[in-house]
């Protein structure tokens, strides 16, 4: 998550127990594909974290890795409440067979959070329009049609 703009900047999943390697690999998966990757970077003090590889991939990408404050989840806030948002309104709804069945709604609903979902915070902006792409066209009330978003679990107005 960039934690400027609310934007989710990708997932990573992964089947089974995690080791180090998994976790750069999951990294680099969810990164893969942005053309412009936040300074800094959140992470607990799990002992993955102090993989020599984890540490290596974020030194070549120039990324510095800030700590939470050990026994506060507060510390984080915007994270933790995008986990609770993600868990609430999307996995809680949604049956997923497979990791790449997973790993593909996660996608459709980053794209859906990050273009079209409106925020109280960013005073009714999208993270999307908060990273400075335009609004998208306002759909008139004479003539509008539902925009489906994650298999139909969502919805929106949208100009006809």
């Amino acid at each position: 998550m960039d934690v400027f703009s609310r934007r989710i900047v990708g997932f990573g999943v992964a089947a089974g127990n995690l080791d180090g390697i998994k976790v750069c690999r999951m990294f680099n998966g969810a990164i893969a594909r942005q053309s412009m990757l936040s300074r800094h970077i959140s992470s607990d003090h799990d002992p993955l974290f102090r993989f020599q590889r984890w540490r290596a991939n974020l030194r070549v990408l120039e990324v510095d890795e800030i700590k939470t404050i050990p026994g506060t989840p507060r510390s984080h806030a915007f994270v933790e409440r995008l986990i609770g948002t993600i868990r609430r309104e999307y996995l809680d709804r949604i049956w997923f067979w497979q990791r790449s069945d997973l790993e593909r709604k996660l996608e459709d609903y980053k794209t859906f959070y990050n273009d079209h979902r409106c925020h109280t915070g960013l005073g009714g902006k999208t993270p999307a329009q908060r990273s400075g792409a335009p609004a998208p066209p306002r759909a008139r009330l004479e003539s509008y049609r539902w925009r489906r978003h994650c298999r139909g679990l969502f919805q929106i107005p949208a100009a006809a």
